[in-house]
C-alpha cells in the first residue's frame, strides 16, 4: 500500500512489479525532442503514455494536470514538475494547476488563506521566476475550495466508490476524519474535470507525478472507465519521476532543512549546504584516486543531472572523471556550486516581478 500524504518510496523497481507502472524508456524514443528528464532516466514510469506521445507527434489536442498542497517550503526537486509544465506547454498542452487547499485542510489542517498566500508566495511565484509562462491562455490555475466544476464532479463520481474500495486504495480507518476520506475524490475530479465539455470535452491528460501519487492515478483511471458512457472520459495517461536524494543522503523533504536546498534561500544558504552535502566519495583520499568515487551515491552529483548541467557531454565527462579518481568530491562540489549560484542569482532577479504577476492570479 502507498500512503500519498507521507510516503518515502525508493525502490522504484518493486513498485513497478507490484503495481503494473510501465517503464518509460519504452516510450521515450516515440516522443518529439524529449525533455533531460526523460532521456536520462528521471521519469522512470509511465501510465498509457502512448497517448500523449501521439498527440505529441500528430499535433493533437491534449492537457497537462498538476496539483500541490500547499503545506511547506518549495525546495529544489519540487523543480522537477515545473520543467515539465514549462515542457508540455512549449508543446501546445493546456496547463491545468490545481491549489489543493481542501486536501490541505483535511490532511494537514492549513486553512483556506494559509493556503492561498503560501501556495502564492513559496509555489507560484517560484513557478513563474523558473520560467512557466502564466499569462497564456492555455495555463489555468484555481483554488479546489472554488472551483465547482470540480466539486461538483468528485460529488457525482462518489456515487461509484466504496468505503471499502478507499480503505484498500489508501489504509483508511476508523479514526480517518471524512473530510480526507473525501479529499482523494477531488484529486480524481481535479484529473478529470479538463475533459468536461465546457473544457473542450474529452481528451488525453498526462499527470506528471512522483511515484507516491499512484493511488490517486489508479483510481482515477477506473473511475474514468465508469463514467465514460456519461461523461466520454479518456482514462488518463500519467509519468512517474524519482524523488531526489536529500543532501544528507535519505528522501529531499520541505519538513526537513537539512536535507533540502529552498528557493527561497539565499546564495549564501544554498550554496553551504552543498558544501557539506552527502557525496559518494570513498573513506580516503588514496583510496579514492585508486578507486574512483562512486556518482549514483552522491547527492551532489544528482543536482548536476536533475538541474544544473543541461549538456549530456559534459555530464558524461564528470561522471567519467569521477568514476576513474581523476576529480575528487571537492572538484564536484566546486562545479556545483558555481552552477547553483547562477541558477539563484537568476531566480533572486525574476521573482519580484514574478510576485506582481502572481498576485493578480487569484
Amino acid at each position: 500500500m502507498i500512503d500519498p500524504w507521507g510516503s518515502s518510496i525508493i525502490d522504484y523497481e518493486k513498485l513497478t512489479e507490484q503495481f503494473g507502472i510501465k517503464a518509460f524508456k519504452d516510450v521515450v524514443e516515440d516522443i518529439p525532442d524529449a525533455s533531460k528528464l526523460m532521456t536520462r532516466g528521471i521519469i522512470f514510469g509511465q501510465r498509457d503514455y502512448s497517448r500523449i506521445a501521439d498527440a505529441l507527434k500528430n499535433n493533437k489536442n491534449f492537457a497537462t494536470m498538476t496539483g500541490m498542497m500547499p503545506s511547506g517550503k518549495m525546495h529544489i526537486g519540487h523543480k522537477m514538475v515545473v520543467d515539465q509544465l514549462k515542457w508540455y506547454q512549449e508543446k501546445g498542452s493546456d496547463i491545468y494547476l490545481s491549489i489543493a487547499d481542501m486536501e490541505a485542510y483535511a490532511a494537514r489542517g492549513i486553512g483556506k488563506e494559509e493556503s492561498r498566500e503560501l501556495a502564492l508566495v513559496e509555489y507560484i511565484e517560484n513557478y513563474i521566476a523558473l520560467g512557466l509562462d502564466v499569462t497564456k491562455d492555455n495555463f489555468h490555475l484555481y483554488l479546489q475550495s472554488e472551483n465547482e466544476d470540480v466539486k461538483n464532479l468528485a460529488y457525482l463520481i462518489g456515487k461509484k466508490v466504496t468505503f471499502s474500495q478507499m480503505r484498500s486504495i489508501y489504509g483508511f480507518d476508523n479514526s480517518t476524519n471524512v473530510a480526507h476520506i473525501y479529499t482523494p475524490l477531488l484529486q480524481v475530479a481535479d484529473i478529470l474535470h479538463p475533459q468536461l465539455e465546457e473544457y473542450g470535452g474529452p481528451k488525453p491528460v498526462i499527470v506528471p507525478v512522483g511515484p507516491d501519487q499512484d493511488p490517486h492515478i489508479r483510481l482515477t483511471r477506473d473511475l474514468a472507465s465508469k463514467f465514460n458512457e456519461e461523461y466520454g472520459f479518456i482514462e488518463p495517461s500519467a509519468t512517474f519521476h524519482r524523488f531526489m536524494t536529500g543532501l544528507t543522503g535519505e528522501k529531499m523533504s520541505s519538513s526537513k532543512p537539512k536535507t533540502a536546498i529552498y528557493l527561497t534561500d539565499s546564495v549564501k544558504d544554498a550554496t553551504k549546504k552543498v558544501k557539506s552535502a552527502k557525496t559518494g566519495g570513498r573513506d580516503s583520499l588514496q583510496e579514492q584516486k585508486e578507486l574512483g568515487g562512486q556518482p549514483d551515491q552522491c547527492s551532489v552529483y544528482e543536482l548536476l543531472v536533475y538541474h544544473l548541467v543541461d549538456d549530456d557531454k559534459e555530464l558524461e565527462s564528470i561522471r567519467s572523471k569521477c568514476l576513474s579518481g581523476e576529480i575528487l568530491c571537492g572538484n564536484c562540489k566546486q562545479c556545483a556550486v558555481e552552477l547553483l549560484t547562477d541558477m539563484f542569482e537568476e531566480l533572486d532577479s525574476k521573482r519580484e516581478e514574478a510576485h506582481e504577476i502572481a498576485k493578480d492570479l487569484l
